[in-house]
């Protein structure tokens, strides 16, 4: 007996709706964070690195603006690749000493990290679906 594709397409984009409410809404939480404390601490890492200091800013685009769009479904490939590369940068700059740390938990220290990269990455690749702004038009959701 073969699956209703109709009923399978609905399901993928119930599935595609909740990862972009998970992936974007948690992240949203981290943006907004850095609009409360501001991201002097970030601009610190990238000058310790060689980087220029306003690099920083571009923090809200990866953590608030990005997220904003994934949540809508709007430019939500581009929006999952900010969010990717924000997360590569994070990790580059605060977490590379934990990349093979298990925690006093059993958990790997950058579980989350991970989870915000891998998880940019799935909605990077499926996109949108159905159930978004965009209604997964177009190449860019």
């Amino acid at each position: 007996m073969s699956a209703n594709p109709t009923a399978a397409t609905s399901m993928n984009d119930i599935g595609t709706l909740i990862l972009r409410l998970l992936l974007g809404g948690q992240m949203l939480f981290h943006g907004v964070g850095k609009l409360q404390s501001g991201v002097a601490m970030i601009g610190d890492a990238l000058e310790a690195k060689g980087l220029p200091r306003f690099f920083a800013y571009g923090v809200y685009v990866g953590e608030i603006m990005a997220p904003a769009l994934l949540i809508l479904g709007l430019f939500t490939r581009p929006a999952a690749a900010v969010m990717g590369f924000n997360m590569i940068v994070a990790i580059g700059l605060a977490h590379m000493g934990d990349i093979f740390r298990i925690t006093e938990h059993g958990a790997w220290a950058i579980e989350l990290q991970m989870f915000y990269l891998l998880g940019s990455l799935a909605v990077l690749f499926t996109g949108s679906g159905k159930l978004s702004v965009s209604r997964g038009r177009g190449a860019l959701n």
